[in-house]
């Protein structure tokens, strides 16, 4: 037959112990968890919903940067950027504008870099490609290089330089490393920085022997050792 368990054991069981102090810490706190709970379930609805406005944005604006693509595509950059409205389209400027955040109007900031480029209007790519958030690896490299370009036309050697290293070391490759490795010894050389043009010169005598900037490097390099004589 079980033992009866007498109200002192009753009253010093761990388990009923434990569900006392539960029971009594949620009447004496009622208000602040009954509050919390709702805070919980407003935050997990506000996720979801910000979710599913985040993936409306990111399609609508995908769908809007096939139609300026096009114009971009054709060379015809006035309406990439601005979009027509005889033809009721919008341009990289508008997606930049309406849809912030989305993957397609990051993508838009280096379109609008380009063809403020092509246009003629060096400062304003330049505002743009720095707004630009750059992909890492391979993916980042031309768009990398390509503000190494507009800092170079702006007159900021040392920057064009330095931004050039960070292209060619972004992917380390045979192709594009030797290729943004000479344009920053250039970049250097331009800034008067004779020793840093050295330095990558050198790398590329040394780690990319086969590629087709060593001879440049080769005479680069000739050329420095002869200025220091």
């Amino acid at each position: 037959m079980a033992k009866k368990l007498t109200q002192e054991e009753l009253e010093q069981d761990p388990l009923l112990q434990s569900y006392a102090k539960v029971e009594s810490f949620y009447f004496q706190n009622k208000n602040t968890i009954i509050w919390t709970g709702v805070a919980v379930i407003l935050l997990i609805a506000l996720s979801f919903g910000y979710y599913y406005y985040s993936q409306q944005q990111e399609t609508k604006a995908q769908q809007l940067m096939g139609l300026a693509e096009t114009y971009y595509l054709n060379g015809d950059y006035q309406r990439a950027l601005m979009g027509s409205e005889e033809e009721f389209t919008v341009g990289f400027e508008q997606i930049i504008n309406n849809y912030s955040g989305t993957d397609a109007a990051n993508l838009a900031q280096y379109y609008a870099a380009v063809s403020e480029y092509k246009l003629g209007n060096t400062e304003q790519a330049l505002n743009y490609i720095n707004n630009y958030e750059f992909p890492e690896g391979i993916m980042g490299v031309a768009p990398m290089s390509f503000k190494g370009v507009l800092l170079t036309e702006m007159g900021n050697h040392e920057q064009a330089a330095q931004t050039y290293v960070e292209a060619a070391e972004l992917d380390l490759n045979e192709s594009t490393t030797p290729y943004n490795y000479l344009e920053a010894a250039n970049a250097f050389k331009d800034a008067g920085n004779e020793e840093q043009a050295r330095t990558y010169a050198q790398k590329i005598v040394d780690d990319y022997p086969n590629s087709a900037q060593v001879a440049e490097a080769q005479r680069m390099l000739g050329k420095t050792v002869a200025s220091g004589n």
